[in-house]
Formats: C-alpha cells, sequence, structure tokens
C-alpha cells in the first residue's frame, strides 16, 4: 500500500458518519415541526425555523455531564413524540368526530374507537394494530433521542460557538415570529408548534374544567322532576311510543351529497306508503352533540335535556338522578324498554340511570344469523322481533328506545330486505355478507365508501317502512332521529352537526300537539325547516305532550 493513500473503508466510514449526521439533523427538525406537519397535512410546514430543536440542542450541548445529557435527551424525545401524537389525535378525533382531542376527557373515547376497529378488524387484528402503534412509538422515541445525542456530540466540538449561536439565533426568531415572517404564505417562518401544542391543551384542560362546573349546576336543576306522573305525557296516554335512533343518519344523507338523491327518493317514496296507510309525519333538524360517532352522548342529550358532548359529562350525568324521557315514561304508568342490538354485554346505566324495565341486546333476542360487520343484527330483524314480542300481543302501552345499527360504519358488507314471514331466527341472511365487500377493500376509495353509507341508510330507512306498512298499529307514535353525522370521509370537512328527526303517527291528535313546531311535512326535511339543539328537544316534547 501505498504510504499516505487513504484506504475506500476509512472514507466510506466517514461518508456514513456525515451521512448520519445530516439524518440527525433532519431527524430533531422534523421532530420538532412534526405537530404543525400532521395539522397542515402540508409538506410547506417544513419551511419554517423551530425553536425548540435550537434551544433542545443548545441545552444539550451545554450541559457538563454525558449522563444527565442523555436523561435530557431522553426527556425532550418523550416530549416531542408526546406532542406529534396529540397533534395526530386531533386530527384523527377532528376527521371522525368532529372536534380535537380533549386532554382531560377524551381518554375513554379511545378505548370506545378500539373498540370500533376490533368489530371491524377482528380482536387479533385490533390487538396487532395496538401493539405496532405501541413499537412505533417507543423506536420514535429511541430515535429521537439517539439524533438529538449525535446532533449534541457533532456541535460539542464547537461549544462556544453554540454559546455565541444559540441566544443569537433565539432573538432572531423572536422578530421574524414578531413580524409574522413568511416564506410561503400560511406558513410563518418562526414554529414552536410543542410550546403550542403544550399551551393549547393546558388551556382546553382549564376550558374543560370550568365547562364541568357549568354543567354540574345545570343538571342540578330540572323542574319536570318534582312533577306527579299524573301530569306527564298526558297527550300520548295509550299509545305506544318509539324512540328511534338511526345510527349516523346526519343532513349530508338527505341534503348536498352525491348519495342523497337516492335517500331523498326512498324518503318521498316512504311518505306515499305511509300516507296510503293513513299516518302523518313531520319533520325538522336536531343539532347533535357529537359527530361521526360516539352515539351514547347524542341518546342521554335527547333524553335529559342537558349539552353532553364528552364522555365525562355522559359518566357524570349518568351516576345522578337526572329525569329522562323514558324514566318520565315509566313514572306515567308506561312499560319501558330499550333495544340496543350493538350490545352484548349488560348495561347497568339502563337500569339505573335510564330506568329501562326490558333491556333487549344482541345476545337475548335469538338472533341466529351473520354479522354484517359492525352491525351485529340487521334492523329488519330488530323490528320483527320488537313487533312479534312487544307489540303483537296484548300489552299496557309501552315505550322503547330502539338503536338501528345497519347504517354504522365501516357500511359493509349490507344486509337486504327479506319477506317478513322468513325472517325467523335470522337464518335467512346467512348468504348476504359475503354479497359484499370486505371494509379493508371499500375503505380505499371514499366515493366507495360515500356510495355504500347512502345504501345503508335506505336499508334502515326501507326497514322502517316496510315495519309500518306491514304491521297496522292506530296507537302507534315514533320519533325518529339520527344520532350524529357521519364521519368527514362522508359528510365532508366542516360539516355541521344536524340530523334529520321526524314525528310519525297515525291519530291527528298527535300532530296537531306539535302544529307549534312548524316542522315541515312528511319524513324528508327542507333546507328552511327549523333547526333545534338537541338537548331543546326533551322540555319541548314534555311541554306539548303534557
Amino acid at each position: 500500500m501505498t504510504p499516505g493513500r487513504t484506504t475506500p473503508r476509512p472514507r466510506l466510514r466517514r461518508a456514513l458518519a456525515r451521512l448520519l449526521d445530516v439524518l440527525s439533523v433532519v431527524v430533531v427538525v422534523l421532530a420538532t415541526l412534526a405537530p404543525g406537519l400532521i395539522a397542515t397535512d402540508s409538506a410547506l410546514a417544513l419551511v419554517r425555523i423551530p425553536l425548540e430543536a435550537v434551544l433542545a440542542v443548545a441545552l444539550l450541548v451545554l450541559l457538563p455531564w454525558r449522563t444527565a445529557r442523555r436523561v435530557v435527551a431522553v426527556v425532550v424525545a418523550v416530549l416531542l413524540v408526546l406532542t406529534a401524537l396529540l397533534s395526530g389525535l386531533d386530527r384523527a378525533f377532528t376527521t371522525t368526530v368532529g372536534r380535537p382531542f380533549d386532554p382531560v376527557s377524551g381518554w375513554p373515547e379511545l378505548s370506545d374507537g378500539y373498540g370500533v376497529v376490533s368489530d371491524s378488524t377482528g380482536p387479533v387484528g385490533a390487538a396487532a394494530l395496538l401493539v405496532l402503534a405501541g413499537v412505533v412509538i417507543v423506536a420514535a422515541v429511541a430515535l429521537v433521542a439517539a439524533a438529538l445525542l449525535r446532533v449534541t456530540r457533532l456541535l460539542g466540538r464547537y461549544r462556544r460557538a453554540v454559546l455565541i449561536a444559540a441566544p443569537a439565533v433565539t432573538a432572531g426568531w423572536l422578530v421574524v415570529a414578531l413580524f409574522g415572517v413568511q416564506l410561503v404564505p400560511g406558513e410563518p417562518v418562526a414554529a414552536a408548534d410543542t410550546v403550542t401544542t403544550g399551551i393549547d391543551k393546558t388551556r382546553e384542560a382549564v376550558a374543560t374544567a370550568r365547562d364541568q362546573a357549568a354543567f354540574a349546576h345545570a343538571a342540578a336543576s330540572d323542574p319536570y322532576a318534582t312533577l306527579p306522573g299524573s301530569d306527564l305525557l298526558t297527550g300520548l296516554r295509550g299509545k305506544d311510543v318509539i324512540v328511534a335512533f338511526v345510527e349516523s343518519y346526519g343532513q349530508t344523507a338527505v341534503q348536498g351529497s352525491t348519495f342523497s338523491p337516492g335517500v331523498d327518493a326512498v324518503l318521498r317514496r316512504g311518505n306515499t306508503e305511509l300516507a296510503a296507510k293513513g299516518y302523518s309525519e313531520r319533520s325538522a333538524f336536531l343539532t347533535s352533540s357529537t359527530f361521526g360517532g360516539i352515539s351514547w352522548l347524542a341518546h342521554s342529550t335527547l333524553q335529559t335535556g342537558l349539552w353532553i358532548d364528552s364522555q365525562q359529562k355522559y359518566d357524570q350525568v349518568t351516576a345522578s338522578d337526572r329525569f329522562t324521557l323514558s324514566a318520565a315514561f315509566r313514572k306515567a304508568g308506561w312499560r319501558t324498554v330499550s333495544d340496543v342490538p350493538s350490545d352484548t354485554k349488560p348495561w347497568p346505566v339502563g337500569s339505573s340511570f335510564y330506568h329501562y324495565e326490558q333491556q333487549l341486546n344482541g345476545t337475548n333476542v335469538g338472533y341466529q344469523g351473520p354479522r354484517f360487520s359492525y352491525a351485529r343484527v340487521p334492523d329488519q330483524y330488530t323490528w320483527a322481533y320488537f313487533q312479534k314480542h312487544e307489540l303483537a300481543k296484548p300489552h299496557a302501552p309501552v315505550m322503547a328506545e330502539i338503536d338501528l345499527v345497519s347504517s354504522h360504519t365501516p357500511w359493509t358488507p349490507l344486509p337486504k330486505l327479506v319477506p317478513w314471514s322468513s325472517i325467523g331466527d335470522g337464518s335467512v341472511y346467512d348468504p348476504q355478507p359475503a354479497q359484499g365487500l370486505p371494509p379493508s377493500v371499500v375503505w380505499q376509495d371514499p366515493k366507495h365508501v360515500q356510495q355504500l353509507y347512502g345504501e345503508s341508510v335506505q336499508y334502515s330507512l326501507n326497514s322502517l317502512f316496510s315495519f309500518l306498512t306491514t304491521f297496522d298499529d292506530p296507537n302507534l307514535v315514533l320519533v325518529v332521529l339520527g344520532d350524529h353525522q357521519p364521519a368527514s370521509v362522508v359528510s365532508g370537512a366542516g360539516a355541521n352537526h344536524d340530523v334529520p328527526i321526524s314525528v310519525i303517527a297515525k291519530d291527528p291528535t298527535v300532530m296537531s300537539r306539535i302544529s307549534s313546531w312548524e316542522w315541515d311535512p312528511g319524513m324528508l326535511p327542507s333546507r328552511t325547516a327549523p333547526v333545534w339543539r338537541m338537548d331543546a328537544f326533551r322540555d319541548r316534547f314534555f311541554s306539548a305532550f303534557g
């Protein structure tokens, strides 16, 4: 070997070292800019100067002890990854339920979301995704910490220069931030995503605490709770009353979407069919307290007359003695029933808070047919069982809340209507799931998702109309409404929280009692139909019929 000549291997090692240095700088910058990148979903968010990167590296360079640098690097990495995770949760919650993740009250909703994923992918698939997420988070912390330490070692050779440069860069950052300098429109050069996210989440926590106090005060005041049963719901004496929630039945289903014409055609045909059987209908919109999911928040809002928009409020009110619609019916002499086909476990709140005497669910209605993804029981079977076991035989007036779940995400595969006489134990549905596509295929195309969402709502509404026109009950009164709008993949970005609501009855005196509401005739509310907040319904219902 010629003396003084550099061998290829040391050159390669030096090149790899330089590459690792560059990659470490990139990782640190990306980690500090990640919250903004996630929030905006735009690569333009990278054209910024992250204050946190400057301060974190300067701090590590100035620390004299190697062990302290390692500990601080891990702590900073955890904070950066946690901030990115919170931004990701904000994005996911905004897309699915129309609001950012609440660091105080949002954790139970993560568990509920896991349940939906488990129902759609199976418990093994959901568990695998959870484990994978954990591995990714731990790996991200390790990668960011290692990158911080490598950049620190790189700059540690120039410790004095860092002492001078860090304050100068920070001062320059403050000037740029003060003047709002932007190299790209909408993206300020001065970035402090980690700090901003931390401040925002702290403010949200404080606001949540204040909101909880105001909510508790409102929940404690309820003049209807002290009324005797003889004064409640007198305008519905002798009637069977059903409150039917149609899952994900939002305004987007009936107005302004590619799939609304199909749903509207079903509603118009339903108007004609119901009129032929002597029914009348009035419809409007309610603004739901939830969006895209967490249906029980809407159910409890309608029942209690309180605005329940978080799991924490739900837990708070269901642990109280707040007067519900179902409790009022029971107090006034009705037999009360809940029918929640998606449930497979006991629901203590159903008896302790809602005061249902009978609780039907996916395990005790004799269903032996197949599952349709999330929906354990097709809506038509739900109606058939309720008709046979609650309405067909001689009975005292019954009030029921029925949850129709065939239009629940992921909206595939979907059931089809069968002759009522052939429903039996549900085995007639056995071939149907294989005739549809699995969620893993459908959800690759948002337009396909939207199409099948529309078809799912059509199925639910067709089941309702077929039930009403097949089984004649002159004393039946229904309140049919959506619980919330579907997720943003269907509703679109910035969609409102409005859902259709209809009152259906044969008795003209029922409709005369709500004439002052000025709701639209028929099942299809117009663009000028009244819009109430969902928590206003209970008191107006009590007033109209009490």
